[in-house]
């Protein structure tokens, strides 16, 4: 089940024939309010996900930064506001994307482990940003115990530099993109040339980075002016993957 499909299942939205990359190339996407929005039809709306155990409000300026970028570069309908829900609230399941992300403890609950397997075994898509840059620090490890616990030991997989996600809007030949914190010696030191993630019947269904794009994406978009090259590129390469995945 693809993303299109996912959301029509769970919202009870039809779609016309097109294909999903055709109908958000043309900006007239599914039909699919966020839940609490007050109606409008939006292709995109960024769900950020809390989780009881650690610290999930990090990086408060970054979803401002990539809905900027989503409307500077393509066509799409966006929700400019950011959406804050419990992983443990059932309406986290009819968004297209989810983001979570933190330094600390990841320790679902009954509830968030419930919701987040079936989101993500029918049809959802998470990116999930560890900001501490480490690969053995408290938030890597504890999550990574979480998704061998869900999906088995085997199920969290580096992803080649020819995956889809890398071509899916921007060209990344090389794969993920650096980002200074991990250029500077931030966290454990490393430039992560790689990112991690987990596939549902062939389809990424889970993005896993260590690189903390969060924090690098992290700043106030007027500034963006000021860089050499757009760094939240990447971001509208994911958002384009999830939707049309």
């Amino acid at each position: 089940m693809n993303r299109a499909a996912f959301l029509r299942l769970m919202l009870g939205t039809l779609v016309g024939g097109a294909s999903a990359p055709m109908l958000f190339a043309k900006g007239i996407g599914p039909e699919v309010p966020p839940t609490g929005s007050g109606g409008g039809d939006y292709d995109f709306w960024f769900t950020r996900l809390m989780y009881e155990s650690g610290n999930w409000d990090v990086d408060q300026r970054m979803p401002a930064n990539l809905i900027t970028s989503l409307l500077e570069y393509t066509t799409l309908r966006v929700d400019t506001r950011e959406h804050v829900l419990a992983l443990s609230d059932p309406r986290m399941l009819t968004a297209p994307f989810c983001y979570l992300a933190g330094h600390k403890l990841v320790e679902f609950n009954p509830d968030e482990r419930r919701n987040f397997e079936r989101y993500v075994r029918g049809g959802g898509f998470v990116f999930v940003d560890d900001c501490n840059h480490d690969i053995d620090g408290l938030f890597a490890k504890s999550f990574e115990d979480q998704m061998a616990a869900i999906f088995g030991a085997s199920a969290l997989r580096k992803l080649p530099n020819s995956h889809p996600i890398y071509s899916s809007f921007f060209k990344f030949p090389d794969g993920p993109p650096a980002t200074g914190f991990e250029l500077n010696g931030w966290g454990d030191d490393l430039v992560h040339d790689y990112l991690k993630g987990i596939s549902i019947d062939g389809r990424l269904a889970v993005l896993y980075s260590n690189k903390d794009y969060g924090c690098e994406w992290d700043y106030d978009w007027r500034n963006k002016r000021w860089l050499a090259e757009d760094n939240t590129r990447f971001a509208v390469n994911i958002v384009m993957y999830a939707l049309t995945s």
